[in-house]
């Protein structure tokens, strides 16, 4: 079956790199680490292992990164994946194979895919500390078990990703998806979950003013998020073209603000709280009092920079957005004493008095009609038609995507 995969391959970085300072097209063409080649149909690792045929699969920040080579060679994380890989993990499909041990799953069910290579796949018994508790994404055994190491599907070498027609998938990622959930909807199950462990973390209190930084997939779904369980915190959005403004509006952010400029956003955060700024005499200004919470789905210097300029003193900031490291003052940081959660995926939640896994929260929330989204997927694509998507998807403000995904069913 055709696939894209990604090698790694030092003299294909180097040149894929210099070509990419003319053009952007030299990360998806023929020189690339990235190649859409034929590679075998998937096998079981074990008998409680399935066989899904992909629907759709999204294209996830996390992918293009990789793609568009937008990282450091020393990121730790590196030594957690493995390679060939297959990209594609926000996978939904129907289930084509079960293997003789599968107990709740049949062929023909819809299901969403769980990407995380834990210990239960790996057929580690008994599980981890970490997995015991449903901290998925801190499973002690990344690297060890019956496959190869790797964080999740979607960058692992002996189990592909999305990015191709069928995968394997071991019982406990794949979720069926409710008769009353389209594909579409499900498809956002992984940026959703992502979302809510995030707010989880630190929740607004009532009329507090809760802070969105950045409008794309992250963003939008932690508004609907914030929306639908603390309708009484304000929600403040910062996104940067007509599009997302709007989209913010509709799903109920108490204000908006649309800027490039970072001095801009002090400034009418200054004006929303009625804070005096401080202008010192190099850099940008600062506020004492802000807001009280800010979630940031870039991760950037920048936006960790301002974000620590424009919160109030104990205030939280939680990161789900993955940039590359930069040098940024972070004086206010200690100075009002404000506390930086990282938050990872996502695993079993505590919500609403019940222990459940965030792909059953959001069917559960979509399924009651509590949660409504907007129409978040802009553009769909054939698997060959990858290196358009994949530039789309990297340039999503040009082009006004959302989310990008592979669709398997176009003709």
């Amino acid at each position: 079956m055709k696939a894209l995969q990604f090698q790694y391959n030092m003299s294909r970085f180097t040149f894929t790199k210099l070509l990419g300072k003319i053009t952007p097209r030299a990360y998806v063409g023929a020189a690339s680490p990235l190649s859409f080649i034929d590679i075998p149909e998937p096998s079981l690792p074990a008998d409680d292992w399935l066989v899904v045929r992909t629907q759709l699969c999204g294209v996830c920040g996390s992918d293009t990164k990789q793609i568009f080579l937008d990282a450091d060679f020393d990121n730790p994380l590196a030594t957690l994946i493995s390679f060939p890989n297959v990209l594609g993990h926000e996978m939904v499909g129907t289930v084509e194979k079960a293997g003789a041990g599968v107990k709740k799953l049949n062929a023909g069910q819809r299901v969403a895919l769980n990407p995380w290579l834990t210990c239960e796949p790996r057929g580690i018994q008994p599980p981890c500390s970490a997995c015991q508790q449903g901290l998925y994404p801190f499973c002690e055994h990344f690297t060890d078990g019956r496959i190869a190491p790797a964080l999740h599907i979607g960058n692992c070498r002996g189990v592909n990703g999305g990015f191709a027609p069928r995968l394997a998938a071991h019982e406990s990622q794949l979720f069926p998806i409710p008769d009353e959930v389209s594909f579409d909807q499900a498809v956002l199950s992984d940026p959703f979950s992502v979302s809510l462990h995030a707010i989880l973390k630190a929740p607004p209190a009532d009329g507090e003013l809760a802070l969105v930084y950045g409008c794309g997939t992250l963003g939008i779904l932690s508004i609907a998020i914030l929306s639908t369980l603390y309708p009484k915190a304000k929600i403040v959005a910062v996104c940067r073209h007509p599009m997302q403004e709007q989209i913010a509006k509709d799903l109920g952010a108490y204000s908006v603000i649309r800027t490039y400029n970072p001095v801009e956003i002090i400034e009418k955060v200054a004006e929303m709280t009625g804070t005096p700024i401080y202008r010192p005499q190099f850099g940008k200004p600062w506020l004492l009092r802000g807001v009280d919470v800010i979630y940031d789905t870039i991760g950037s210097g920048e936006t960790l920079e301002i974000g620590l300029r424009i919160t109030r003193p104990r205030a939280a900031i939680v990161v789900t957005g993955v940039s590359r490291p930069a040098r940024f003052e972070w004086s206010p940081h200690y100075f009002k004493e404000i506390a930086i959660h990282g938050s990872n995926a996502f695993g079993i939640e505590d919500f609403e008095g019940e222990r459940l896994h965030a792909f059953e929260i959001y069917f559960r929330l979509l399924k009651q009609k509590r949660l409504v989204l907007p129409e978040m997927i802009t553009h769909r694509y054939r698997l060959e038609q990858y290196k358009e998507a994949l530039l789309i998807s990297h340039n999503k403000e040009k082009y006004k995507a959302i989310k990008v995904v592979f669709d398997y069913q176009l003709s």
